[in-house]
C-alpha cells in the first residue's frame, strides 16, 4: 500500500483549492460587496452538526488563505479525531467579506473529505478485532485523488496503490486480453523491471491456483462468496510464511464485511469509501 508524499498532496491542494474558488466567486461575490463594509471584521467558527472524523482541514486554512491573506486560521481539532455535534472544529477571525467569499468553498472541502472519514472508520470498526485491514481504491472523484485518499486514512483506513503507476495489478481484463490469468501474471513479472509489488486479481478457485506457483506479492480474491473466499484463504496460506496476502473485494457494504474479514483474509477493499461517502454536516457561523 502507497500513498504520495506531502509535496504531492500540498500541490493537489493548492490546485484543486484554486479551481474550486474560480468556480464559486467567478468574476466577484457581489451579495457580499454590496452589503458589507471593506473595512468591517468578524470572527466565525465551523462547526460540526452530525458526530464525525475530522479530515479536510487543510483546505480550509488553504481556502481562507487564498481569499484573505491576513484572515487568522485557527485549526481547533485536527484531521482524523472524532467529535460530537457542535464541536467547533476551525476558528477564524479577519475582514468578513474574505469570511463570506470563503466560506461555502471551505466547507465544501471540509464536509466531503470528513464525510470519507467518517464512512471509512464505520467499516473500520465493523472489522475490529479480526486483524483485516480496511483499504481504498481508484474510485476516486477525478482530481480529488490525494485528498479522499487522505481522508481514508484519517478514518483509519488504509491506502491501495496511488494509481496505476506504482504498483502492478492484473485484473480481469488484462487476462482476458492476454489469454488467461497465469499469462497475463508471468508476462508482468517478467518485464517488472521497476521492482513494483505484483498484485493478480482471481474470479475463481480454478484460476487462483494457476497463479499460486507464481509468487505475486497479493491475490485480489473477486467478488468471491464467504465460502469460496475461506478456501481460497486456506489454499493460500499453505504455502507458509512466503504467502502472498489476500485481499476480497467487490460489492462490500457495511453489512457485510464483518462476514468477509471473518474468512481470514488480509485486507478487504471497499471503493464505497470514496465513491458513497455522504458529506458530512458542518457550517460557519459568524460569533458576536
Amino acid at each position: 500500500m502507497t500513498f504520495p508524499d506531502h509535496s504531492a498532496l500540498l500541490r493537489a491542494r493548492t490546485t484543486l483549492v484554486q479551481l474550486a474558488l474560480e468556480e464559486d466567486v467567478g468574476e466577484g461575490d457581489w451579495t457580499t460587496e454590496w452589503t458589507i463594509p471593506e473595512a468591517h471584521r468578524s470572527r466565525a467558527v465551523i462547526v460540526a452538526k452530525q458526530p464525525l472524523v475530522v479530515a479536510g482541514t487543510d483546505c480550509v486554512r488553504d481556502v481562507f488563505r487564498a481569499v484573505g491573506p491576513d484572515l487568522a486560521v485557527d485549526i481547533v481539532v485536527p484531521d482524523g479525531q472524532r467529535v460530537e455535534a457542535g464541536t467547533v472544529l476551525v476558528g477564524v477571525q479577519g475582514r468578513t467579506r474574505d469570511l463570506l467569499v470563503g466560506e461555502r468553498t471551505a466547507l465544501d472541502f471540509l464536509g466531503r473529505l470528513s464525510g470519507i472519514a467518517t464512512f471509512t472508520s464505520r467499516f473500520v470498526e465493523a472489522v475490529a478485532g479480526t486483524g483485516v485491514r480496511i483499504v481504498d481504491t481508484r474510485k476516486t472523484t477525478p482530481g480529488w485523488r490525494l485528498l479522499e485518499k487522505a481522508a481514508v486514512r484519517s478514518g483509519g483506513g488504509m491506502n491501495h496503490r496511488t494509481g496505476l503507476h506504482d504498483m502492478v495489478l492484473v485484473k480481469d481484463n488484462h487476462a482476458d486480453a492476454c489469454g488467461g490469468v497465469a499469462r497475463a501474471t508471468k508476462a508482468a513479472m517478467e518485464a517488472n523491471d521497476r521492482g513494483l509489488a505484483v498484485e493478480v486479481e482471481v474470479r475463481t478457485l480454478e484460476e487462483l491456483e494457476e497463479i499460486l506457483s507464481l509468487g505475486p506479492d497479493r491475490i485480489l480474491l473477486d467478488n468471491m462468496s464467504a465460502e469460496t473466499l475461506r478456501s481460497a484463504v486456506a489454499r493460500v496460506r499453505r504455502l507458509g510464511s512466503q504467502r502472498p496476502e489476500t485481499e476480497a473485494s467487490g460489492n462490500v457494504t457495511l453489512a457485510n464485511v464483518r462476514a468477509i474479514a471473518e474468512t481470514g483474509v488480509d485486507l478487504i477493499s471497499v471503493g464505497a469509501l470514496t465513491h458513497s461517502a455522504p458529506c458530512a454536516d458542518v457550517s460557519l457561523r459568524m460569533v458576536r
